[in-house]
């Protein structure tokens, strides 16, 4: 029997060893002296072959130091851009530097490394662009206070409703993204403060496949969340206002 003709179309069969996948684990931190410490010697525990970057959002602290203590790269950012906008700038960052997969925690403590490997799962063996640690899925080891689990139900519905697929957790920022969805955020307009359930849909309504998956969450080990006090109504006003634009933009929303 002859060999089957190749297809034109085809690109050739790799050969040689599979390559590994390069990881960036983007940390953003605001005066996180300290907690930040305990978190990279965690996260080094569970990710030894991880890059880490510490993106520096102008801490007045020694946040900086630490990082670099303990092996971190450290971004320092001019002025304080907010939560989203130092997220960003480790986006930029890890399309820069030609990274396969970031994964996106919190320098206070509350993302617990050890679940690192379970969101890592489904976006490294291609199953989704982006994975979502929900601590309601999984566990919380603190309380919860009622009014933010509230909010967190009422914006998790607005989610579901939108995007025709249940998430439990819009307000996690313990992410794992591939390289396609670090390019939509890098280069498309991303939130400098709260990126929460917006992201979500505009992840969606993009075209991206965008799970959950079951993590464990801590109380924070020092310092208070960017939602206390004023800053939950500020959240709630502004989060409302981001998902209306997103759905203005649906039609020129691709991935």
């Amino acid at each position: 029997m002859s060999p089957a003709t190749p297809d034109p179309q085809r690109p050739p069969a790799l050969t040689g060893p599979k390559k590994e996948p390069r990881l960036l684990v983007v940390m953003p931190a605001h005066d996180e002296e300290a907690s930040i410490g305990g978190t990279l010697a965690r996260i080094r525990e569970v990710l030894p072959q991880a890059d880490v970057l510490v993106v520096n959002d102008y801490s007045s602290d020694r946040t900086s130091q630490l990082a670099r203590e303990h092996g971190a790269e450290v971004v320092e950012l001019p002025c304080n851009l907010g939560y989203g906008g130092a997220v960003q700038t480790g986006f930029k960052f890890a399309l820069a530097r030609g990274y396969d997969v970031v994964l996106q925690m919190d320098a206070d403590g509350q993302h617990d490394p050890g679940s690192a490997l379970d969101l890592l799962a489904p976006v490294l063996r291609g199953e989704t662009d982006v994975a979502i640690g929900s601590r309601f899925l999984g566990r919380a080891n603190y309380r919860i206070p009622g009014l933010r689990r509230f909010g967190m139900g009422v914006f998790g519905s607005i989610v579901t409703f939108v995007t025709r697929q249940r998430f439990s957790d819009p307000t996690s920022g313990y992410q794992a993204l591939d390289r396609r969805a670090v390019e939509f955020f890098a280069r498309d307009n991303y939130p400098s403060d709260f990126p929460d359930a917006d992201t979500i849909i505009l992840l969606a309504l993009a075209g991206f496949r965008v799970r959950e998956v079951p993590v464990t969450m801590d109380a924070r080990s020092a310092g208070t969340s960017m939602h206390s006090n004023l800053k939950a109504f500020y959240y709630v006003f502004k989060m409302l206002l981001s998902i209306l634009m997103v759905l203005l933009r649906q039609k020129r929303l691709r991935a």
